[in-house]
């Protein structure tokens, strides 16, 4: 099936993950953040751990198709990346904040694009055969990425408070 992404208005809003995190979260303590509900399951700081690691590297490929014409850059699996990072042990609500603005001043780029802009791509290699990516591929695999996780912070919140 064709890649067909969502809409530049859809995406934006959608990639508000950071104050729906917070809302989700609100009043929970830093043990319940750092408690998995079950074993082999994330505990929010987990979850939290994995979106920034998502964030930087996707964003960044965001960053680099906008700042260079059309580059060419090797693809970086968030789930290797994360390990390069001490987001899993950090404060969650430290880290929270640090994702907030990160968020942003992705945001800001984003809403300043012109359409045109969305469109700008990038040749990314070291996933087999070469890929085509653009502005608009990497925001919208941001926020489709993040919507279940924020219903799993959901469930999360809900099971650590009874």
């Amino acid at each position: 099936m064709p890649y067909t992404p969502l809409p530049i208005e859809q995406i934006l809003p959608m990639l508000a993950a950071p104050s729906r995190i917070a809302e989700l979260t609100e009043g929970l303590t830093s043990g319940q953040l750092r408690t998995a509900p079950a074993t082999d399951e994330w505990s929010a700081n987990d979850v939290l751990a994995h979106l920034r690691a998502c964030a930087d590297v996707w964003g960044g490929c965001i960053s680099t198709i906008l700042a260079e014409d059309r580059p060419t850059f090797k693809a970086i699996n968030p789930r290797a990346w994360i390990t390069k990072t001490d987001y899993l042990d950090l404060d969650f609500q430290q880290s929270l904040r640090a994702f907030t603005t990160q968020r942003a001043d992705l945001l800001a780029v984003l809403e300043s694009l012109l359409r045109e802009d969305w469109a700008r791509e990038a040749t990314v290699t070291g996933a087999g055969k070469p890929l085509t990516r653009t502005v608009l591929y990497y925001a919208d695999s941001l926020a489709v990425h993040e919507r279940p996780h924020l219903k799993q912070i959901a469930c999360i919140a809900k099971t650590m408070r009874g």
